[in-house]
């Protein structure tokens, strides 16, 4: 009777181990998934969360009842098919997140970046606008208002999901000096430049040729302009200037007169030196083309009519004219009148 008892005992517990076995250690996930965890997440909520990838459900809740585990770390999580409950338990109460690809370039202003930010990571984007536009900080890190966009080099970046907006920020302060190392700031220095007046005329760059090219070239007109004394003369920061004034969104293809007369400190027809911040979001490349700006005489540029895309380029003013003579007729022709 004992030698039975003691049989059926340890029958009893080899089941109930081989139960517990298969309970944490097969698997219970139908295919992979991603999963946000938000922030006080239990137990009962991220099974019901998981429900729909899990075979089931309740071994996930007995497995998790035996580990003890009652709250997971919020994050996005990466879930990989066939995983089993002791898998899904340790990778949530780990942490072990998967990380967003934040991809930026050319952005406009703050209120877009904020706006693409927010796609990404948790936090919406008038939290992370308000952080970005904070003039303690700005003026803490040499920035104004104008001028805080240049301090979110265009790249591609990794965060955590629930990445604060203050944290988001420092980041990209970091990223900034990274950047700025000791060989770009001493081309700037030696172009009597700072860093951020490197930004602002790198977005007036950015925003007249697309060719790789010529943006050297046309950097090396603009040094050579300011140099002088003379006024930058940029359409794109005119065209900046009538959209910031009059909110009118239109393309313009023609600068006109009623766009020069803007009183605006970004229209460099109007006003001497470099505008008050960047006109665009320049790319590494533009900046590093102003870094390296081609050294030259020129001092005039058009579009090339013969060339699109392409400019060309004056030394005098005389010739300039004719250049600029030529690139009307091609307008007047085409009937792009405004």
């Amino acid at each position: 009777m004992v030698k039975k008892f003691f049989l059926w005992l340890l029958i009893s517990i080899f089941s109930a181990a081989l139960f517990l076995y298969y309970v944490a250690f097969t698997s219970n996930v139908l295919r992979t998934t991603e999963m946000i965890v938000e922030p006080g997440t239990g137990i009962d909520k991220l099974a019901d969360q998981l429900a729909p990838v899990l075979k089931h459900k309740k071994t996930f809740l007995l497995t998790a009842k035996l580990k003890r585990f009652k709250r997971p770390m919020p994050g996005k999580y990466h879930i990989s098919a066939n995983s089993t409950n002791n898998d899904l338990i340790n990778l949530l109460r780990s942490g072990r997140q998967t990380q967003v690809e934040l991809i930026f370039n050319n952005i406009p202003s703050l209120s877009e970046l904020a706006g693409k930010v927010s796609r990404v990571i948790a936090p919406d984007s008038l939290a992370i606008l308000t952080v970005m536009k904070d003039e303690n900080f700005l003026k803490a890190k040499g920035f104004t208002i104008e001028t805080a966009l240049l301090m979110y080099i265009p790249n591609t970046y990794k965060f955590y999901y629930f990445t604060s907006p203050e944290i988001f920020r420092e980041r990209m302060w970091k990223e900034y000096r990274r950047f700025w190392n000791k060989t770009r700031s001493a081309k700037a220095k030696r172009l009597n430049l700072s860093p951020v007046e490197v930004g602002i005329l790198a977005s007036i760059v950015q925003k007249e040729t697309n060719i790789p090219a010529e943006k050297p070239v046309i950097a090396g007109v603009y040094l050579n302009r300011l140099r002088r004394g003379m006024k930058l003369q940029a359409d794109p920061t005119v065209v900046f200037a009538y959209r910031k004034a009059t909110g009118d969104t239109t393309v313009i293809r023609r600068v006109l007169n009623k766009h020069l007369a803007i009183d605006n400190p970004y229209n460099t027809y109007m006003y001497s030196g470099l505008p008050p911040g960047p006109i665009t979001m320049p790319d590494i490349s533009t900046i590093d083309a102003v870094l390296n700006a081609e050294q030259h005489d020129y001092l005039y540029f058009v579009a090339d009519p013969a060339n699109p895309g392409h400019h060309l380029f004056a030394k005098t003013l005389s010739e300039h004219q004719r250049n600029a003579a030529r690139y009307r007729s091609l307008l007047n022709r085409r009937k792009i009148m405004k």
